[in-house]
């Protein structure tokens, strides 16, 4: 049976959830030697430019770019996935399956509904993925229970206040390399798609801003934030910035 044990677990609504907000860390902590996979909760179908097709496509690529190990896409109903028995024991399958140290997901309140959905629905996958009354299949193999060290919001449209930021200094120009592999979605000078509130070339310079203000508060050039809900706890604060 394959192993697809991965350090890192991130969980985006849709594809490119991921590039725009953790991507920097993801690949700060691939280049420390961790490995790491995407799972995307749906397809992307009802975004106003581009196809589900052409953003899976732009998704390889991205994930090529961030030297992701695994990727793959749960197809939920992009605007209309729920909470419910049958969407929780699909993430719950997708953490047993990859077994996470830390799991990475959408932001907990956001402009897009899809994201605090997502956020909330990943939270509680993680719990209950550790219950062992809870079966779940792959490959019609019964899985073994996990539960995720801790859980990571990451920040996305919405401003928040982060618990935690993380120095993306050295990775900053692949996050926005793979940010770039979806150039349906973003600013393109050469794209005949409507225009719409990311595809601009200041929402792009935003993301850049947005990274270089959470960097200024921990005296670095580039940062990204995330929250979490339960305590963090470190055995060495002299590794703290």
């Amino acid at each position: 049976m394959t192993n697809y044990k991965v350090d890192i677990l991130a969980f985006g609504a849709h594809p490119d959830d991921v590039e725009l907000s953790c991507s920097g860390t993801l690949a700060k902590h691939i280049a420390l030697g961790y490995s790491a996979a995407i799972v995307d909760l749906t397809k992307g179908e009802l975004g106003t430019r581009g196809s589900a097709e052409l953003r899976k496509q732009e998704a390889d690529a991205a994930s090529k770019i961030l030297k992701i190990k695994y990727r793959e896409n749960l197809g939920f109903r992009d605007g209309f996935f729920v909470k419910d028995e049958t969407h929780v024991l699909e993430v719950i399958r997708m953490i047993r399956k990859y077994q996470p140290t830390l799991v990475f997901a959408n932001a907990e309140t956001d402009r897009h509904t899809d994201h605090a959905k997502g956020a909330n629905l990943v939270h509680e996958a993680c719990f209950l993925a550790g219950l062992r009354k809870i079966e779940t299949l792959e490959n019609g193999i019964k899985q073994e229970t996990w539960r995720p060290k801790q859980v990571y919001h990451y920040i996305q449209d919405r401003i928040t206040k982060p618990h935690i930021l993380v120095d993306i200094t050295t990775t900053f120009d692949l996050k926005m390399e793979s940010i770039m592999a979806y150039g349906s979605q973003f600013y393109n000078p050469n794209s005949n798609e409507p225009n719409t509130p990311i595809s601009s070339k200041e929402f792009i310079e935003t993301i850049r801003g947005r990274c270089l203000e959470f960097g200024k508060e921990i005296g670095v050039t580039y940062a990204e934030g995330f929250t979490v809900r339960r305590t963090l706890g470190v055995c060495d604060l002299i590794q703290l910035i």
